[in-house]
């Protein structure tokens, strides 16, 4: 079995006149992330879950400090309020 990391969805933005969306999951303590690009088509046929399980090589490193503390209070509200496999 591969060993995954529980990531959580800590930001949702749209850009392209919304066109396009960005989904960006995060570790609890805001070190590392992975951003997802979908199309709003593509956006309407996937479910988008408060967590999930992530290979570590999938994920990068989050370089700024300001952002590293709000993917960790975002992703520790994620995990306090949701189920990882609800839908948000």
């Amino acid at each position: 079995m591969t060993e995954t990391v529980r990531c959580w969805l800590v930001e949702r933005a749209s850009f392209g006149d919304e066109r396009m969306v960005t989904l960006v999951y995060a570790t609890p303590d805001g070190q590392r992330q992975l951003t997802k690009q979908l199309s709003t088509n593509l956006l309407m046929r996937t479910t988008v879950t408060a967590g999930k399980d992530v290979e570590p090589d999938r994920l990068a490193p989050v370089e700024d400090d300001e952002t590293r503390e709000r993917y960790a209070a975002e992703a520790t509200r994620m995990a306090d309020t949701h189920a990882p496999d609800e839908e948000v």
